[in-house]
């Protein structure tokens, strides 16, 4: 594919499942950006790292790849280990940081030189792919995105009150809105999607629908 796709949104709109079905469908590369913020923010909480000055210093001498569907932070398999409620609290704060930013975004650009990659995130349409042919924004109400958390998070063992959960996606939602370098926020050119009353599969044929037909 000589394309590459571009999709973002907040927690709990559902775009990491959908851009991993797009990907399947489309036979291109799917490329989790959230994921590697939340292995490096694994690596801060492991080590007890918390001054900006080691988080910089940090970031310069970490590894985090992608394989086949899974995360490798200095060449472990972190996959399970990076969606724990504990990440999902102090991301937002990690990925504030300019210099981690920037490292990670220059990563992630190289990632997609070669075209046919469908990557997700936070501000991939507006500045880490903002040439993507493709772009799409996908939202949903609060309350239905934390009910989709609490029911990930359960279906893992884990006891949650979603009431919480409401409160830590609002408080994440205004952190990553607010954050002075790449805020989230939806690319002018993006095709925006509601997805509350949708499901998955209807989500990611409407996607696909649209880079079929060519926008």
């Amino acid at each position: 594919m000589r394309f590459n796709i571009a999709i973002d949104g907040p927690a709990g709109a559902g775009k990491s499942t959908i851009a991993r079905i797009v990907a399947e469908k489309l036979n291109m590369t799917y490329i989790d950006t959230g994921a590697m913020y939340r292995a490096f923010t694994l690596k801060t909480v492991m080590n007890n790292i918390k001054s900006a000055h080691q988080i910089i210093e940090t970031i310069k001498n970490t590894s985090i790849e992608m394989k086949n569907n899974k995360v490798f932070l200095d060449g472990n398999d972190v996959t399970d280990k990076i969606r724990d409620r504990q990440i999902s609290q102090n991301v937002s704060k990690i990925a504030q940081i300019p210099e981690v930013r920037f490292f990670l975004v220059e990563i992630q650009k190289k990632m997609a030189e070669k075209k046919g990659v469908v990557m997700d995130g936070r501000d991939i349409g507006t500045i880490v792919l903002p040439d993507a042919e493709y772009k799409f924004f996908l939202t949903a109400e609060i309350k239905e995105r934390a009910r989709r958390r609490f029911k990930e998070l359960k279906s893992k063992g884990q006891i949650v009150d979603v009431r919480q959960i409401e409160k830590e996606i609002r408080e994440r939602d205004l952190q990553d809105s607010q954050r002075e370098h790449s805020p989230l926020s939806a690319a002018q050119d993006a095709i925006i999607i509601d997805t509350t009353y949708k499901s998955i599969p209807e989500v990611a044929n409407e996607i696909i629908s649209h880079v079929r037909r060519g926008g």
